[in-house]
């Protein structure tokens, strides 16, 4: 095989693996969404619970990513 034969071939088998990696993120989403949507139905958790849960959460990992970028701020 010539480097550019090669070459195209990793191009390939590297857009197979991404494809591999959008086909489990819509399973790992899809599956999370519908326990989610189970837990609401059922009263364990409300939207809003959620909803400020995420909230703190993102907060609490911009923070962290801020710090880890500025440790010195």
């Amino acid at each position: 095989m010539t480097i550019k034969s090669n070459a195209a071939w990793e191009q390939v088998q590297l857009a197979a693996k991404l494809a591999d990696l959008k086909d489990e993120h819509y399973r790992t989403v899809l599956t999370l969404s519908a326990m989610l949507e189970l837990l609401i139905d059922k009263g364990l958790l409300s939207r809003e619970e959620l909803a400020a849960k995420a909230e703190a959460l993102d907060a609490q990992l911009e923070s962290l990513i801020s710090s880890s970028l500025h440790p010195m701020a």
